[in-house]
Parts: C-alpha cells; sequence; structure tokens
C-alpha cells in the first residue's frame, strides 16, 4: 500500500486528480465525477470537520468495527459498485473546481502532518487507529476512486 504521508506518493495523488475534467466519465458506479471528488472529500471532513458528520450511534458503531473496519483498513482494495455508507452518499451535483481544489487540500494537509499525528488517532466510524491503518483507509479509498474515473 502507498504511504499517503510521503511527499511524493500525495503528489502522485494530486497529479491524478489533477487529470481529471468536470467532464471526465465513470468507468463503473453512478456518480459523476463533481459528486466522486464531494464523495471523497467526506473521509476528510470526519477527520478535520467532525462537527459536519454525525456520529454513529453505540449498537452501530459497534457493528461498524466488528464488521466493516476490518475490510475498510486491511490492504485488500475494494470491489468496484460496492455499497455506500449514507453519510458518504452525495445525491446533488457539486462544484468540481471546488470539490477538486477541498479535496487536493486535505491530501496536503494529512502529508504535511505526518503518520505520527494519525497514530491511535480515533476515526469518525471505527475508534482509535493505526497510522498504518489511516494510510490504508485513505489511500485504497482515493485509488479505488480515482481508478474509478480511469486516472
Amino acid at each position: 500500500m502507498e504511504n499517503i504521508f510521503d511527499a511524493k506518493v500525495a503528489q502522485n495523488y494530486i497529479d491524478r486528480i489533477n487529470q481529471l475534467t468536470a467532464e471526465t466519465q465513470r468507468k463503473w458506479g453512478t456518480m459523476s465525477v463533481d459528486q466522486m471528488l464531494a464523495h471523497c472529500n467526506v473521509a476528510y471532513e470526519t477527520i478535520y470537520e467532525p462537527q459536519r458528520h454525525q456520529k454513529p450511534k453505540p449498537f452501530t458503531a459497534l457493528l461498524l468495527k466488528w464488521f466493516v473496519k476490518p475490510g475498510v483498513v486491511s490492504q485488500k482494495a475494494y470491489r468496484q459498485s460496492i455499497p455506500t455508507a449514507p453519510m458518504f452518499v452525495i445525491r446533488s451535483g457539486k462544484n468540481f473546481e471546488d470539490e477538486k481544489k477541498r479535496l487536493i487540500g486535505y491530501i496536503q494537509k494529512t502529508q504535511q502532518l505526518g503518520s505520527e499525528a494519525f497514530d491511535g488517532k480515533p476515526s469518525h466510524s471505527f475508534g482509535k487507529l493505526s497510522a498504518k491503518q489511516w494510510n490504508n483507509m485513505l489511500a485504497k479509498h482515493l485509488n479505488h476512486h480515482l481508478a474509478q474515473f480511469g486516472v
């Protein structure tokens, strides 16, 4: 798994994002490119703007931790067209340039903070994660959606 905390790797993600245009078409799924960028931003919003999203209720959090977390933080790639958690569903169109700029900013901020800032940091849905788990989760999600749009 690529290390999102590495400056070269982070720049590679940014370069891939910069290959997207507002007209880029998906290879699978239902999201438009602007919705995909907004969808990817949700993962970072839960880190940097947690007040924007309601935390799961205790029972749901327990289920997420037991059944969803292992697949999300592992190095195994996501399948195409897997179900999306409700808070990640983007129903309306978004401003492509705004979402792109936000995502690039989040990637840069994450890289600059480094793995030390994430080691033991609690996630919105899964409790405390190691820096490696954070890396796997964020890198895998970006790779999945950038591949969805052919970059």
